[in-house]
């Protein structure tokens, strides 16, 4: 373990944040190094909205479900999947662009999107920053495409807050880890056991951590995928001018 590995090992998702701004020179430093971050075949179908308004950070929190947590923090970054960019560079290149026709294009621009969103975290957190990734932004996307004034082509894919930690929170278990490595082959027998031991830990967790509420993981995890978790996505997609057809 080094100090890089122990940066990565201690995550928590924070959620109480300080009265308290991020420097000019940490934020531009914590976007210098989302942006230099890999993208498929050089794309670069990747932007950044950084919010600071305190009126417009709790528009955000208010279409994201209400999150106060958005509002509170000091800065919140929407990362935006972004064909809008490329598909300029490649008309100016006298020709047409022809992959945002693809689902193949969605996974690729959302891969790259994560690579930035964990850039992000890494580097504010090196700072002795907290953050709190969200996907709730895609709760009402038409809504925050609107706000954020997107063009064609572009989608808010996920979005963090990013602040001074008050309250720090608890870190969060996770499933063993032979649920997640899987050496040579997918290892489908290990599972049952896994889950079994996660969800007698995550209970226990919650237990611990003030919440006799807290559901195990099978059933916490059903509360949202037992249903389409956010409807409005594929239609707002497809009004972007995205295609899922190829």
């Amino acid at each position: 373990m080094n100090k890089t590995t122990e940066l990565f090992t201690s995550h928590r998702s924070e959620r109480s944040y300080l009265d308290k701004p991020i420097p000019d020179d940490v934020l531009d430093a914590i976007i210098q190094s989302a942006h230099l971050a890999p993208t498929s075949v050089n794309s670069q179908q990747v932007s950044l909205i950084v919010t600071r308004d305190p009126e417009r950070k709790a528009r955000i929190a208010e279409l994201a479900g209400g999150q106060p947590w958005i509002a509170k923090a000091p800065v919140f970054i929407t990362v935006v999947l972004d064909m809008h960019k490329t598909q300029l560079g490649i008309a100016m290149s006298g020709k047409q662009q022809h992959a945002h026709e693809s689902l193949e294009s969605l996974i690729a621009g959302t891969t790259d999107v994560g690579i930035a969103l964990g850039t992000l975290m890494a580097a504010a957190r090196s700072f002795g920053l907290g953050i709190v990734p969200i996907g709730g932004i895609r709760r009402e996307p038409q809504e925050l495409i609107d706000f954020l004034q997107l063009p064609e082509l572009t989608f808010p894919v996920a979005g963090v807050a990013i602040g001074y930690v008050d309250t720090p929170a608890h870190q969060k278990p996770r499933l063993p880890l032979n649920s997640f490595r899987h050496d040579e082959t997918y290892h489908q027998d290990v599972l049952p056991a896994a889950i079994e031991q996660y969800n007698h830990t995550l209970v226990t967790h919650w237990q611990q951590t003030g919440r006799a509420d807290g559901d195990n993981w099978g059933d916490n995890t059903a509360s949202y995928y037992q249903h389409i978790y956010f409807p409005k996505v594929l239609p707002a997609i497809l009004q972007q001018g995205f295609k899922l057809d190829k």
